[in-house]
């Protein structure tokens, strides 16, 4: 069955635009026009991966709410949000949220289209498609793969599919450095270093809610960064 699509998006003809380029590639896609219509269908089923704008009708901020109500509901539905406001204060508060991915709309359809697949790719991603993607076992650190979970001192650590994967690539190599060209490789992302920056940074504070102590990631500047083998 074709894989699922919603488009939150006010602008009806960019609406329309969106939802014909990606129906073209084979995905049912579904759209709304602000966020109780959206939420409203999303109460009865969610998509598959679910592209959100910032600015919903009389809602400034609607698609902030939007994406704080799906990640409530699932840490692995693919978020993106794709939007004309380009700061970076809205892309680093997007990504607090849970997004996978921060895209403006000068964006081309076919540039869209990849990083859709790109979030399907991660999303899909099994033990059984990948021969190093096994699960992951490092001091406190458990990692799930087939089900796309982490553990911390055996708690859960409510990760969204991109920041999985981070974490699945640097704990695969503990004390080995990692780029964050070789992390965006791994989470299949093309972001700013600014952004990747601010995916690690996310990610620290959800291990130290559960462990103030947590200091497992290290920041090697000027190259990356890495996790530190268990003593």
């Amino acid at each position: 069955m074709p894989q699922r699509i919603a488009v939150v998006e006010d602008e009806a003809a960019l609406r329309e635009n969106y939802r014909d380029a990606l129906a073209r590639l084979g995905y049912r896609v579904e759209t709304h026009a602000d966020r109780a219509s959206a939420q409203a269908a999303f109460e009865r089923s969610l998509p598959d991966l679910v592209i959100i704008d910032i600015g919903l009708r009389d809602e400034p901020e609607g698609g902030f709410e939007l994406c704080r109500y799906l990640r409530a509901r699932s840490r692995r539905l693919p978020v993106l949000f794709l939007t004309a406001r380009d700061s970076e204060l809205d892309a680093v508060s997007g990504l607090r949220l849970g997004a996978d991915d921060y895209l403006t709309k000068d964006i081309s359809l076919p540039h869209l289209a990849a990083r859709v697949a790109a979030l399907f790719r991660r999303a899909g991603l099994s033990a059984a498609d990948d021969d190093e993607s096994g699960p992951v076992r490092l001091g406190l650190l458990s990692l799930d793969v087939d089900r796309l979970r982490a553990a911390w001192r055996s708690t859960a650590v409510e990760l969204t599919v991109t920041e999985f994967w981070i974490v699945h690539a640097l704990a695969r190599r503990p004390g080995h450095v990692k780029t964050r060209g070789q992390l965006m490789d791994a989470a299949n992302l093309v972001v700013d270093e600014a952004t990747m920056t601010s995916h690690v940074k996310r990610i620290r504070r959800k291990f130290e809610a559960l462990d103030p102590g947590f200091e497992a990631i290290d920041t090697v500047h000027g190259a990356g960064y890495r996790w530190r083998e268990p003593e």
